[in-house]
């Protein structure tokens, strides 16, 4: 881990995971994909954390691809779109996707600028926080290039698709309460970072096996046939019920409501 990304864990198990660029915007270079990237990793593995705040240091989210300083070696466009197999993302897309591998709600709080590969970031939260003068922009038509770091996965879930056309094809910028009318922020307030954190502690009460579940479950079914949405339903109350976990839920809301709970499971 370099220090383009840092990470504090609390008692509650609540990660919060800083982009630490402040100087240049929170931009992306290759040092800040890779530390995005192996931070994702991370703590996709560690069961301890039960919800992850992602914020940017400094005057803005993340102001978007670096391309100055990415275009100085020609080289590092190949690193970030190769892939070793063709239906697994790649480094580039990763920045965004892997988030949603994580099974913990991840919260976006957003500021100042959100642009381009920062909004895809984002995107790949389950949740964003964002203030007021916050400003967003699908900006890679602006450098003649199409979104590349999964947001047609992720901007398909939220928008209809001649609003996503619109946004990628004119890069224009729009406020938070635009994009919370559209539906690309979930709140907007004045302290971004004290409501999502009010929010990932409510999460952090909850039994970490449902809390993960859920998110699995919305994400493996939202744009999938009726079939396949049951499937996942059935699917994944049958690794629930009945475990430690779901016992303890029963006790908390019954007759033992300081019972604490078990590391999640793995699903």
């Amino acid at each position: 881990m370099n220090d383009r990304v840092l990470v504090e864990i609390d008692d509650e198990g609540i990660a919060t995971v800083t982009l630490n660029r402040p100087e240049k915007m929170n931009g992306l270079d290759m040092p800040m994909f890779r530390a995005i990237n192996r931070t994702a990793r991370r703590l996709r593995k560690n069961r301890d954390v039960r919800v992850i705040i992602l914020k940017g240091a400094g005057n803005a989210f993340c102001s978007g691809l670096d391309i100055q300083t990415v275009s100085k070696n020609p080289f590092n466009f190949l690193r970030l779109l190769f892939k070793f197999f063709v239906l697994r993302a790649n480094a580039a897309q990763n920045v965004g996707y892997l988030w949603r591998k994580v099974p913990v709600p991840v919260i976006a709080v957003t500021h100042g600028y959100c642009f381009g590969g920062g909004l895809q970031l984002a995107l790949g939260a389950d949740f964003r926080y964002s203030s007021s003068d916050c400003e967003f922009s699908v900006m890679e038509a602006k450098w003649g290039l199409v979104p590349d770091m999964s947001l047609a996965v992720t901007l398909r879930e939220l928008l209809p698709i001649d609003k996503a056309k619109e946004l990628t094809m004119t890069a224009r910028r729009f406020r938070a309460d635009e994009a919370k009318f559209m539906g690309l922020v979930s709140h907007v307030s004045e302290e971004p970072l004290v409501h999502a954190q009010a929010f990932a502690r409510k999460l952090a009460q909850q039994s970490p096996d449902a809390v993960a579940a859920a998110k699995l479950l919305f994400n493996r079914s939202w744009n999938s046939s009726d079939r396949g949405a049951l499937y996942w339903e059935t699917r994944l109350q049958k690794k629930i019920i009945g475990r430690a976990n779901q016992r303890i839920a029963v006790a908390r809301n019954t007759s033992d409501p300081e019972r604490p709970w078990q590391k999640r499971k793995k699903f």
